[in-house]
């Protein structure tokens, strides 16, 4: 489920403002506000449920032709997934873009080479969505690979 909230436009400046700031999207930073709090088998939870219905709005996006939205979402999707592992894995609260890249890393060791290629179409994703040149095409290829990428984490997690 996903709720539209209207946020007064100097709090929403504010809330894009620290979100650039850590390199996140406006989504994932209030993720991140929100989940504060949880432990991590909550926090897994909840990093895992907003992935996947991330990256339904990012194919709803898409259809509709937004491929900066779509591109916002699918990066957005990628880094909780990642998160959901963090936590899942040894209570890890991630909590910037370096240390993403670091977990990159475990999970290429934990799951595979491919997986590297899925984050890097996600960070081109992550650039896409500020710069605005990627194609329809290669917003279709990155939302595929990462689907991949998010459905095989999230089925890591309820596997143990």
């Amino acid at each position: 489920m996903s709720v539209d909230i209207r946020i007064p436009k100097g709090v929403a400046e504010e809330l894009r403002r620290k979100a650039d700031d850590l390199g996140l999207s406006i989504v994932e930073y209030i993720i991140e506000i929100a989940l504060q709090g949880l432990d991590p088998s909550n926090r897994t939870k909840k990093y895992a449920e907003s992935a996947l219905e991330l990256l339904k709005h990012a194919k709803e996006e898409l259809k509709k032709g937004n491929l900066g939205k779509a591109s916002e979402k699918i990066w957005s999707a990628t880094a909780l997934a990642i998160k959901a592992y963090a936590s899942w894995r040894e209570g890890k609260r991630i909590t910037s873009h370096s240390e993403l890249w670091e977990y990159e890393r475990i999970l290429t060791k934990d799951i595979g080479d491919w997986v590297d290629d899925s984050w890097r179409h996600a960070v081109t994703m992550h650039v896409n969505f500020y710069e605005g040149w990627a194609s329809r095409e290669h917003v279709e290829r990155s939302l595929e690979k990462v689907e991949k990428l998010v459905i095989t984490i999230i089925k890591r997690i309820e596997q143990r």
